[in-house]
């Protein structure tokens, strides 16, 4: 996909985005969104205002421009080359709030961070979500992809998702319709969620907070929370633990550029400081290739990575050796 100048995409759809409340920023800096704090350009960003706003630019925005999904970047790669056509970032003023909706069932928006939503839970004696104090994201992306921690999943808590189409039409998913696996949905890759219904448990106040504060400590504790990183790297294979299989084959700790796996927890990569979204990547499949290499294990990517590559630097899957 050939990226051409942002604004030169704004001016070619012309009357179409008139009318937009929401704002449009052309070459967008993906490094300042991302918690890796690198990556390439996005053609224009958008930020809706709200639903409505939402809907009314999807309608807008032809099919064959390419259009990309992003949230508050915790757990993205971006790559070096930047990503053609508009990515599309919900706002927190438009999508960032969470209310109670009956006396164990909560509303948020997929803008609200996680930690909010077990904030409100706890205020309102809500048990189930505790979990979520842990989760360094917002709520579209748990729901994209099943988010979970100490033992609880987001499919244990979805009632009903609300989502938008490539064509701004509204539609409505069971968590059946969901088709949740371990972190992962089968959702349609071209929804866009907005809103979602959570049902939890009635539950004493002090019994949350314990649980919350728990989940608070053991992230401090093992987890390299104040640096630049995207969270878990790999998902857990079957039977085992991503970090276990990485740090028996000798990647804890291991660098490449300014990226490295964590000598604290070798199942989170972080920017030292200096990496390119090349170099997170390039560690990342150099640590799945070792880790295939020393115990026949293929590990799946947790964090996203869009974009494009750099010319002359893309980086093949397991390298390209082991494939």
């Amino acid at each position: 996909m050939i990226m051409m100048h942002g604004q030169a995409l704004i001016d070619r759809l012309g009357d179409r985005l008139a009318g937009l409340r929401g704002r449009l920023t052309p070459n967008a800096e993906m490094d300042k969104i991302t918690w890796f704090r690198a990556g390439g350009l996005a053609e224009v960003l958008f930020q809706p205002a709200d639903e409505e706003d939402l809907a009314a630019f999807l309608k807008a925005v032809p099919e064959e421009i390419p259009l990309t999904i992003v949230g508050v970047g915790s757990n993205l790669l971006v790559r070096d080359g930047g990503i053609a056509g508009f990515v599309v970032r919900l706002s927190a003023k438009g999508f960032g709030e969470a209310e109670i909706v009956s006396p164990t069932t909560i509303k948020a928006g997929a803008a609200t961070p996680d930690k909010r939503v077990a904030a409100v839970a706890l205020e309102a004696g809500i048990g189930g979500f505790h979990f979520y104090h842990g989760i360094p994201g917002a709520v579209g992306g748990a729901l994209r992809m099943n988010a979970g921690a100490n033992g609880v999943e987001t499919r244990e808590r979805v009632v009903e998702v609300r989502a938008l189409d490539r064509g701004g039409n509204v539609q409505t998913l069971s968590n059946a319709d969901m088709g949740y696996a371990y972190r992962h949905s089968a959702a349609p890759s071209g929804l866009i969620f907005t809103s979602a219904l959570f049902e939890g448990f009635a539950e004493d106040k002090t019994a949350i907070k314990a649980a919350m504060d728990a989940v608070q400590n053991h992230r401090e504790t093992v987890q390299p929370i104040r640096e630049k990183t995207g969270g878990s790297t790999f998902k857990n294979p079957e039977g085992t633990s991503a970090w276990k299989e990485i740090d028996k084959a000798g990647c804890r700790g291991l660098m490449i550029g300014g990226a490295q796996m964590s000598p604290m927890h070798c199942n989170f990569m972080i920017n030292t400081g200096t990496a390119t979204g090349y170099d997170l990547e390039y560690l990342g499949e150099t640590v799945r290739t070792r880790v295939l290499e020393n115990a026949g294990i293929r590990l799946q990517w947790e964090i996203k990575r869009i974009g494009n590559f750099r010319p002359g630097h893309a980086v093949q899957e397991f390298l390209g050796q082991l494939l």
